[in-house]
């Protein structure tokens, strides 16, 4: 069962929390289009009161009234975000005995809500104990499509989480699905290294992860400095990336792929920039890692 969490309120989440309100609101904003990449029918409620005010905070210098876009567009970039991590999601449990799911942070993200999960899925949502409050409030009533459903309250860079995490229920010896989704740019790169360590340390042989991270040219590229400086002006600067991904994740015995927006399968028909070739330097990437445990 899970514990019990104290009373929720907007007031109680810090900076890097409240981004989990603008990620809901992008994706309300999507569920919204006609042409949209999925349907979230939570993210209106989850977003709350301040989602929607960081997002016109992010949009006004996305797409600034005086002159042309230079910035990657935040809209585009979390539909296919979104959609791409879905798809490896339920792929992911599919095959039998992979039945184990751990979002590590959950933020406001309603996937334990709203995909087609199938039978025997167990499903984890780590995440500070305020987070998770505020979420399990504002989706009182609503049935996660699992029976086995658990929040796991717990700050990934403290001691307890993986203790807490087996106390859930979860079994490090049988095969599991990692989503890492909106984490890796908040946090330093010694904090990078140690929650990949921690997660290489609980999974078992074949098991799966995804996670998203940025390259190091988008911390410091002039040309995003109006989305650095909105993020740094909220307390949440970005302060981590990587420009190999693959051998980042290999060091922890990760075999994985790293594709960008607007390749073939992270593409869906959305994303409006070119898509930089590998080998050129000096420009802002983001990459979506996906692979399996050796």
């Amino acid at each position: 069962m899970s514990e019990t969490l104290a009373a929720p309120s907007h007031d109680t989440l810090d900076a890097v929390e409240r981004t989990a309100l603008l990620t809901a609101a992008l994706r309300a904003a999507e569920s919204r289009r006609p042409d949209r990449l999925y349907d979230d029918p939570f993210a209106q409620l989850l977003s709350g009161e301040i989602g929607p005010e960081l997002l016109a905070e992010v949009r006004a210098v996305t797409f600034p009234r005086d002159g042309s876009r230079t910035l990657p567009s935040t809209p585009d970039y979390n539909a296919i975000r979104t959609r791409f991590f879905d798809d490896f999601l339920l792929d992911s449990t599919r095959p039998p005995g992979q039945h184990q799911v751990v979002l590590a942070p959950a933020g406001m993200d309603s996937r334990a809500y709203r995909l087609p999960w199938g039978d025997g899925v167990r499903y984890f949502e780590v995440d500070r104990p305020a987070v998770l409050a505020y979420k399990r409030e504002r989706l009182a009533g609503r049935s996660a499509h699992t029976a086995y459903h658990r929040f796991v309250a717990a700050d990934l860079a403290a001691d307890d989480w993986e203790s807490r995490l087996t106390e859930a229920g979860y079994d490090p010896d049988s095969p599991s699905t990692w989503l890492v989704e909106g984490l890796l740019y908040y946090i330093e790169e010694n904090q990078a290294h140690r929650i990949l360590e921690r997660i290489a340390a609980i999974v078992a042989p074949g098991s799966r992860i995804a996670a998203d991270i940025v390259n190091r040219a988008a911390l410091t590229l002039p040309n995003m400095r109006g989305l650095l400086d909105v993020f740094a002006g909220w307390g949440c600067p970005w302060l981590f990336g990587h420009d190999e991904p693959e051998r980042l994740f290999a060091q922890y015995g990760f075999d994985v792929r790293a594709v960008q927006p607007g390749e073939p399968e992270a593409d869906y028909g959305r994303w409006p920039d070119p898509v930089p070739p590998r080998e050129k330097t000096a420009v802002r990437r983001v990459f979506f890692v996906h692979g399996r445990r050796r």
